[in-house]
């Protein structure tokens, strides 16, 4: 079975100094790029928006970062800017080892945010990452990176939905933790069948 290592978002912005730090996320760069070399494949999704990016709480009058709001597929979360197409923010961790198999933006649509590697949040619009794995006969996944209650789980998720055998490796993962977000994320990954180690 051949064995991948799916390694989210580990951006300047996500990390200490950045937009919007995950606490400790700098910490994952060294045991991600000490595992690498066990997988048959890697793969580095990059959260990659437009300016104008709909999750951004810059576009809603009133709004502020971590308020909610409704979009056009349900409830979504609003952010600072973060991740912004070309900027130094966007930027993989200076340290993190780039040398991947395929690097997978996602967010890059300005009407719907990506949490998944899989989908967007609408749920339905595929970011080509499952046919991408299955032609190269990939069938198994272990799951890295930022953040682990956000991200890490919608693409969890999505990938045991979608028949692959998962694993997230939670000592290559650090979260944001907004109002039990953590523990609510990692129940749901149970509940699909997610290992977490």
């Amino acid at each position: 079975m051949t064995h991948a290592l799916l390694v989210i978002d580990v951006q300047n912005d996500f990390c200490p100094g950045g937009a919007l730090a995950v606490p400790g996320g700098d910490e994952v760069v060294a045991p991600i790029n000490a595992m690498m070399a066990d997988f048959d494949a890697v793969i580095l999704t990059q959260d990659w928006h437009p300016a104008v990016h709909s999750s951004f709480a810059s576009q809603h009058d009133g709004k502020n970062p971590f308020d909610t709001t409704e979009l056009h597929y349900g409830e979504q979360v609003l952010w600072p800017d973060h991740c912004v197409q070309g900027t130094e923010g966007a930027n993989f961790h200076p340290g993190l080892n780039t040398h991947a198999d395929l690097v997978l933006r996602k967010g890059f649509r300005k009407d719907i945010d990506s949490y998944s590697a899989f989908f967007e949040n609408d749920r339905e619009t595929p970011t080509g990452l499952e046919g991408y794995l299955k032609s190269r006969g990939i069938a198994k996944l272990t799951i890295v990176g930022l953040a682990t209650d956000f991200c890490v789980h919608y693409s969890a998720v999505d990938a045991a939905r979608l028949g692959f055998d998962v694993t997230v490796r939670t000592d290559a993962c650090r979260a944001i933790d907004m109002e039990g977000s953590l523990a609510a994320a990692k129940q749901a990954m149970k509940a699909a069948g997610v290992k977490l180690e």
